[in-house]
C-alpha cells in the first residue's frame, strides 16, 4: 500500500487504511503494516501516524497489540453507527450482506415501534416534513441520473429521519441523528436495486398516511412493510430480527 505524503495530504491516511480493510487487502485477523514502515513510505512523522491509527481503533476497527503492531478486528467489533464508519463503508467498501443484514435487523426491532408512537405524537408540521420527504421520492424516482438517484435517496431518509422526529421522544429524536448514515447506507443500495420502485413509494405513503390518520397499528404494520420492501430490495433472506410487541393504548 502506498502512502505518499507527497500525493497525498496527512489526512488521508486513516482514509486509506480503512479503504485498504473495507477492500478486502486487510482481512480480520491480518496485521497492518508496521508503524515504523508507514513512516517510512508516507513520510508522515510517529505521532501523525499514531494519531491516525488511533482513530481506527477509537472505531473498533483495529487493536493495537504491544510488540506486534495494529492488527485488524473481526466486524462485528466495529462501531458501524459511527459516523466515521459508515462513510468509510459507503466509500470504500463493496456492499457487505453482514452489516447489511445487521443495520436492518435492527431497525425492523424498533422502527415497526418508533412508527406507534409517531402516529400518536406528531404534530402538524411533523407530518408536513414527513408528507414533503414521499413527494421528494415521487418527483425523483424516474430519473436516471446519479444526481436524481442521490435526491430520491436523501429524501428517503429525510422520511424516516422525520418520522423519528414524531415521536416527540428526545431519545428516539437524537437516535435518527445517530442512524442517520446508517440508514442511508441500505436506502442508497436498495433503491438502485428495487424491483418496482413504484411499489416502495406506495409502502412509504401508507405509512405516511397511517401515521396522519392516527392509527398506531397500521403505522406499525406499514413500516415493517416498508423494511421488508428494502430486505427484498437487498436480497436478504434473513435477517434475524427481534420484532418488537407493539400494544394500542
Amino acid at each position: 500500500m502506498s502512502l505518499r505524503a507527497s500525493r497525498r495530504p496527512e489526512y488521508s491516511l486513516s482514509e486509506e487504511l480503512a479503504s485498504a480493510i473495507l477492500s478486502g487487502r486487510y482481512q480480520p485477523g491480518d496485521f497492518i503494516a508496521k508503524e515504523m514502515d508507514i513512516c517510512q513510505t508516507s513520510g508522515l512523522s510517529r505521532t501523525v501516524v499514531r494519531r491516525h491509527l488511533a482513530q481506527l481503533v477509537d472505531v473498533g476497527m483495529i487493536e493495537r497489540i504491544s510488540g506486534y503492531g495494529s492488527r485488524v478486528c473481526e466486524v462485528s467489533e466495529w462501531h458501524i453507527l459511527d459516523p466515521v464508519v459508515t462513510r468509510w463503508l459507503s466509500l470504500y467498501a463493496a456492499p457487505n450482506e453482514e452489516i447489511q443484514r445487521e443495520i436492518l435487523s435492527f431497525r425492523l426491532s424498533v422502527e415497526p415501534q418508533v412508527a406507534m408512537i409517531a402516529a400518536r405524537h406528531a404534530t402538524a408540521r411533523d407530518l408536513l416534513a414527513i408528507e414533503e420527504a414521499v413527494d421528494g421520492m415521487a418527483r425523483h424516482m424516474q430519473g436516471s441520473a446519479a444526481s436524481t438517484g442521490r435526491l430520491h435517496s436523501e429524501s428517503d431518509v429525510a422520511f424516516h429521519v422525520a418520522i423519528y422526529r414524531a415521536t416527540h421522544n428526545i431519545v428516539w429524536s437524537q437516535l435518527s441523528h445517530i442512524l442517520r448514515p446508517s440508514i442511508h447506507l441500505l436506502v442508497d443500495e436498495s433503491n438502485s436495486s428495487a424491483p418496482d420502485p413504484a411499489e416502495s413509494l406506495e409502502r412509504h405513503r401508507l405509512l405516511m398516511e397511517a401515521i396522519r390518520l392516527r392509527r398506531p397499528d397500521d403505522a406499525f404494520h406499514a413500516a415493517e412493510a416498508v423494511l421488508q420492501g428494502t430486505r427484498r430490495a437487498l436480497g436478504l433472506t434473513d435477517t434475524r430480527a427481534v420484532h418488537a410487541t407493539h400494544r394500542t393504548p
